[in-house]
């Protein structure tokens, strides 16, 4: 069986997809990938602008067509009226996950009041050949790095935890590849009776 983790990384930005100024949101993604996977990952990647049926194809094409498990937007989040991706995600979602957007609500909440405003959401699509989930993240690269690692003391103590200690467990739940990631960065949580042993 193929173990190679499968994530789109979708950037959401009419300037950015404009070319009005570089994207920072795929390459934030990509860094902090490289730094929390310890397990083979390779990465599908669209940027593109805040227009709700882009959105939607886009998610569709990267979980039917290019085989994704996991794709994290960042972008279109906020209440601004071109801030579309929660719609976009749950149109072509089957599951929803309300968890995620909570626990990134709260991570965020520590830093500043306007994290009520965030609409992230969490949701599976399932497909023919199996499901992903999709994960809307905020769209600027620390708090992107604070939403996906947690928040830390000055001993590296995780003391809230970031989201994506769940995502390999719900990852395997539906049916996807065994992700391992690098306990310094962030460590993924999993029952005993679903852990594999590491290898000598």
């Amino acid at each position: 069986m193929n173990n190679e983790l499968v994530i789109g990384l979708v950037s959401i930005s009419d300037r950015a997809a404009g070319g009005v100024y570089a994207d920072a949101g795929i390459p934030s993604l990509e860094a902090w990938l490289g730094r929390a996977l310890a397990s083979p990952w390779r990465a599908q990647t669209r940027l593109i602008a805040d227009e709700q049926a882009l959105i939607e194809s886009t998610l569709i094409s990267l979980i039917d067509e290019c085989g994704c498990h996991l794709v994290l937007t960042t972008g279109g989040t906020g209440p601004a009226l071109r801030d579309v991706t929660p719609e976009a995600t749950l149109a072509v979602a089957h599951t929803v996950l309300p968890g995620f957007g909570e626990q990134m609500r709260q991570i965020s909440l520590q830093f500043v009041p306007t994290a009520i405003l965030s609409r992230q959401v969490g949701a599976i699509r399932r497909h023919a050949g199996g499901a992903a989930l999709i994960v809307n993240l905020p769209g600027q690269p620390k708090a992107i790095t604070e939403t996906l690692e947690g928040l830390k003391d000055e001993n590296g103590k995780a003391l809230v935890p970031g989201i994506f200690a769940a995502i390999p467990y719900c990852i395997d739940l539906i049916g996807g590849p065994y992700a391992e990631t690098k306990s310094e960065v962030v460590s993924a949580f999993r029952p005993k009776s679903a852990r594999r042993p590491t290898p000598d």
